[in-house]
């Protein structure tokens, strides 16, 4: 073999020993960035798109992701006008479907994402709107937010048709927020 074909031989071995090495090093970078993305800067990259969500307690929720935050994301099912929003603890989420896999670390969304759970469930309160709460195990009350503690929140139950009114609550249900699943709103 001619020294010259040696020597074209050797360069060829080179050249795709350096290009395997920095394939796997690129592939290894890849890997270590994705393993520091969070589910919320997945979340927040897909603002606006449509998402299926399996909660505790067998609960499904699926429509398009309008806020995220530390703690809790909305969503809102159905369309912008007839639509319903739902609150979501983070806490309670075991599935989603439909992420397109994007993140955005930098971006925040409309909502700051130092609110949290307190200050989201405060102004549902202060709207004094009808909600539908579902627990981890899967039960629901309808009503209104009476007070939101710093682990718990107070349901004054009443029916759904009904605005609320001392002598149209049933009961008030006290629900911690280490079961809360998700709040409906009306």
């Amino acid at each position: 073999m001619p020294w010259s074909d040696l020597f074209d031989d050797l360069e060829a071995q080179l050249a795709a020993q350096e290009a395997a090495e920095l394939q796997g090093e690129v592939a290894e970078h890849t890997r270590a960035s994705l393993g520091r993305v969070r589910l919320t800067e997945r979340l927040i990259a897909d603002t606006g798109a449509m998402i299926r969500l399996g909660l505790r307690g067998g609960v499904t929720v699926e429509g398009t992701i309008d806020e995220v935050a530390q703690d809790w994301l909305l969503i809102r099912e159905g369309d912008a006008q007839h639509g319903r929003e739902a609150f979501v603890v983070l806490a309670s989420l075991l599935t989603v479907q439909g992420l397109s896999g994007r993140s955005d670390p930098g971006r925040r969304s409309r909502v700051q994402r130092s609110l949290d759970l307190r200050h989201a469930l405060r102004a549902l309160s202060r709207d004094r709107a009808l909600v539908r709460v579902r627990d981890v195990e899967g039960g629901g009350s309808v009503g209104t937010i009476d007070r939101v503690g710093a682990d718990h929140l107070d349901l004054s139950t009443h029916p759904d048709d009904l605005p609320r009114r001392n002598r149209d609550v049933h009961s008030v249900v006290t629900i911690p927020y280490a079961s809360l699943v998700c709040v409906v709103r009306s």
